[in-house]
């Protein structure tokens, strides 16, 4: 289905199971995403996106680092690819996203970088680093030394409609209507998700653990950590990376996700692209 159906699809979903003007008032948070999947052919690939790989950059691309140590290309997403789905989330011709982070965990790492992510954490800007490039000039881009090259695992993307988990700042003020309890108003989420029997079952269901925009899942109960002062409700999700065999995050483990101001991104200014990753 087109996003337009599969929306009215999912209000219909919701209403029989919420009341139509609850299931339109919750309706209005879905956000366009996809579930990234390992491709079974050539043919499934979402243009250039994957896992791991090689950067994909414009030539004279400066590679980020963080205090001059290379940060390793961890994924790719080939907007162009998915702009059909995502209407106007972001600008036309955006064209490859590469996500970057400081490598610190995988069997690769160079030492160095254990003091780097002592010093700064994994929260931080300066370990982090989402780089745009348009399709038509990128070209595969040799990392530096010390930089880790995982190996590629292209992505099948399935477009679908992601909604904010439980415990996210999205739900704050939501309106569950007059007949809803103290406990209903105090946790909206679990009120409406409580209500929403075989929910895995909606029309554009987004089933996976690796998700492109949408929003971020926290399995710890926890909610975007953007930069301090910042209001989680004004920024967008870009990229949700549950361990991969060559790499994790956070020690005994995590799920990584980058977001972004929504007023960057639609201006296409991804130097502004933060790491929230929720780590346990």
């Amino acid at each position: 289905m087109d996003p337009e159906s599969t929306l009215s699809a999912l209000r219909d979903f919701s209403a029989d199971r919420l009341g139509p003007e609850l299931a339109a008032r919750f309706v209005e948070l879905a956000r366009p995403g996809f579930a990234l999947t390992e491709a079974e052919s050539p043919g499934e690939v979402a243009g250039h996106s994957r896992f791991g790989g090689r950067a994909m950059l414009e030539p004279g691309t400066p590679w980020p680092t963080c205090d001059g140590f290379p940060l390793s290309l961890i994924a790719v997403l080939d907007t162009d690819a998915l702009a059909p789905w995502l209407g106007d989330v972001l600008p036309a011709g955006t064209g490859l996203l590469n996500f970057f982070f400081l490598d610190a965990e995988s069997e690769q790492c160079d030492p160095a970088s254990y003091d780097l992510m002592s010093k700064y954490g994994h929260y931080e800007v300066e370990v982090s680093s989402v780089i745009a490039a348009r399709s038509a000039h990128a070209v595969e881009t040799s990392p530096p030394v010390r930089s880790s090259v995982f190996d590629p695992v292209p992505w099948a993307a399935t477009p679908g409609f992601a909604f904010p988990d439980t415990w996210d700042p999205a739900w704050n003020g939501f309106d569950v209507g007059p007949d809803a309890d103290d406990m209903a108003r105090a946790m909206p989420g679990d009120y409406v998700e409580n209500r929403l029997t075989e929910w895995s079952q909606r029309p554009g269901a987004l089933d996976s653990e690796d998700i492109a925009f949408g929003w971020p899942r926290f399995p710890t109960g926890s909610s975007p950590m953007v930069p301090f002062g910042k209001d989680p409700t004004h920024y967008h999700h870009l990229l949700q990376l549950s361990s991969h065999d060559e790499w994790a995050i956070g020690g005994d483990g995590g799920w990584m996700h980058w977001a972004i101001p929504t007023d960057a991104l639609r201006t296409g200014d991804f130097g502004q692209a933060v790491p929230t990753p929720d780590i346990w």
